[in-house]
């Protein structure tokens, strides 16, 4: 049994997976709120799947690249539970764990675009096959008419809260699709890590830190008129 958490965009979400199987999962889409949802939905998912914190095997989180602050309060709550339950922390990449997700409804094998908004018209983003194989992989790019010029006679599939901005630059290109239903979430984060668990490839806690990809950049407030 996998506790999952996913905290990389403004979607809040955990999960409980029991090998391949979702036992419970909860998603907020609800902004600067993770670190008051995050205890409450842990109990919440435990009390109603009828488990106790020691039937859990391993915590999994979303490794990144995404929001720095959620990334943070993400790391801190899983190696919390991981310290306090002697239990192994698994990461999984965001970007992967999305392709995931929408390799399930891939049936045509096209390539696979994952992004997340990394401001103006930089996104962080990979590219997969069908066979979840890593094309390029996980880096913040700069979108322009130009951008994956390569893979121009491949069906693709953009898909993320950073692919809709995109359009402007590579809607000519008919071979490109938009898919708005996929987005961050637990269950794929855990059912990934159910098969790292079975390689034992664990975090080491003491040292872990997500993959922010970027250094953290504070914006300085506009000055009150």
């Amino acid at each position: 049994m996998i506790l999952s958490i996913d905290t990389s965009t403004k979607v809040c979400s955990i999960a409980l997976v029991n090998e391949s199987s979702l036992v419970s999962e909860q998603n907020f889409f609800l902004e600067k709120s993770h670190s008051t949802l995050i205890p409450s939905s842990f109990d919440f998912i435990l009390s109603n799947s009828g488990i106790t914190k020691n039937d859990l095997k391993a915590i999994a989180l979303s490794d990144g690249p995404g929001s720095y602050t959620g990334l943070r309060i993400g790391t801190s709550a899983a190696k919390g539970l991981c310290y306090a339950l002697d239990i192994p922390l698994i990461s999984v990449n965001t970007l992967y764990a999305m392709a995931w997700e929408a390799n399930k409804s891939n049936t045509n094998g096209a390539l696979l675009v994952p992004m997340l908004d990394a401001r103006r018209m930089e996104v962080y983003t990979m590219v997969l096959n069908k066979d979840l194989d890593i094309l390029e992989d996980t880096q913040a790019l700069v979108i322009d008419d130009d951008s994956f010029l390569k893979y121009k006679e491949n069906e693709m599939i953009l898909f993320g809260n950073g692919a809709a901005k995109t359009k402007k630059h590579l809607e000519t290109n008919q071979n490109m699709n938009w898919w708005e239903h996929i987005y961050t979430s637990a269950r794929s984060v855990g059912e990934i890590a159910q098969l790292k668990f079975q390689k034992e490839q664990f975090e080491d806690l003491a040292y872990y830190e997500p993959n922010y990809l970027k250094e953290f950049q504070a914006i300085k407030p506009k000055a009150l008129i």
